[in-house]
């Protein structure tokens, strides 16, 4: 699953029947689509009965995250001109009359916010009308506080609402490093020359350029890569490091041995510690790049009030601890609650819910300026042709 990817168009066939699918709904019928994953069966289960016969809820999943992104595109962009010739559009019933028979939430990363609201393909969130709005901590409102542009600004209008959350870690072998006499604390010891060639990354610039900026002491969100020199030698040396780059598959040379560390995110690597004991996995002391799900509401139609009761229930102290303990996720209202309040097996497990100093040190990803995109890409693409 490619978190950090943006990827919006192809597939409409394949969307098609799902789609059609909406034209089905009644008025009380509440259609979300989510991620694969990302909620337990126990909460989908649940949520019915919470609130009796009045809502016909209606739970779709998603494979992948690009697919929720398609789908928002196909909900309220035709295809370009001189496109799909051979398929009569505005026979799809969600092009009849969408704005009544499009999903009434959907899945989205933290990371494509900003694009979706820029293209209009959302809409803000009514919160005065979800009561435990006001018990989500700050920094996951902060989150979703944006402008129409969907920049980040303090007084903006809020754009979706965060259900869990996650991070990016480092995961080990075990045996290898107990040969080493040692094991990962932080980015820096990703450079250890008992690692050349020995590692797996991720191939996203943010990422890598961003844990090379927090190793250095900057932060993730650094917009002014130019005026760090240093920077670019040890982009080169981690390098170095490298055996592969990938978003999907930097987990396989782990399990058969071939590298000895991947940096990964944790939706990925917490199942994988389950069943491997040989691994384990480390939060960076000095911080880390942080990213969450949200539930985001499809332009053309008010939010139901069955829409609003479930975004409330997600947040409800329950649900937090189940989808924590469940989803390989940790729920943003864990952090505004008392410990009493969280299941046992969740306050022992600092990759699920680390500690409050170790969050503050960390960072999601910001928007870049165009200015400081084009830095990232330019640097990004002079070091993999190194």
């Amino acid at each position: 699953m490619k978190r950090r990817s943006f990827l919006i168009g192809g597939g409409m066939l394949a969307l098609a029947p799902e789609l059609a699918a909406c034209g089905m709904q009644g008025e009380n019928r509440l259609q979300i689509q989510f991620l694969k994953g990302s909620l337990p069966n126990q909460i989908i289960e649940e949520f019915p009965r919470t609130v009796g016969t009045t809502i016909n809820f209606d739970p779709k999943v998603v494979e992948q995250l690009k697919e929720v992104l398609e789908n928002l595109q196909a909900l309220q962009q035709p295809p370009a001109s001189g496109n799909w010739d051979w398929l009569n559009w505005n026979w799809l019933p969600f092009r009849q009359n969408s704005s009544a028979k499009s999903p009434d939430l959907l899945t989205l990363g933290d990371s494509w916010l900003q694009e979706v609201i820029a293209q209009k393909l959302i809409t803000p969130l009514p919160v005065a009308d979800i009561p435990l709005w006001s018990k989500l901590p700050r920094r996951w409102k902060e989150l979703v506080l944006r402008d129409s542009q969907g920049i980040p600004v303090t007084d903006g209008q809020v754009w979706g609402a965060p259900y869990r959350w996650g991070t990016t870690m480092i995961a080990y072998d075990v045996d290898r490093f107990a040969e080493l006499g040692w094991v990962p604390q932080d980015w820096s010891d990703l450079w250890r020359s008992e690692l050349r060639g020995k590692i797996s990354l991720l191939d996203q610039p943010r990422e890598v350029i961003g844990l090379t900026l927090k190793k250095l002491g900057y932060s993730y969100n650094n917009q002014e890569l130019t005026k760090i020199p240093e920077l670019k030698p040890e982009l080169q040396a981690l390098h170095q490091q490298a055996k592969l780059y990938s978003n999907d598959r930097y987990l396989q040379p782990l399990i058969l041995r071939d590298t000895w560390a991947a940096v990964g995110w944790s939706t990925d690597l917490l199942p994988l510690l389950k069943r491997n004991p040989r691994l384990a996995a480390i939060i960076p002391n000095s911080g880390t790049s942080l990213w969450a799900d949200l539930w985001v509401h499809p332009q053309g139609r008010d939010l139901s009030a069955g829409a609003k009761s479930w975004i409330n229930f997600c947040w409800e102290a329950t649900t937090a601890n189940r989808l924590s303990l469940l989803s390989n996720g940790t729920s943003p209202m864990l952090m505004g609650m008392n410990r009493n309040e969280i299941f046992p097996d969740l306050l022992t497990n600092p990759l699920i819910l680390p500690p409050e100093e170790l969050l503050r040190r960390s960072e999601f990803l910001e928007p870049l300026t165009t200015t400081a995109a084009a830095e990232y890409l330019a640097l990004w693409q002079e070091i993999r042709k190194s």
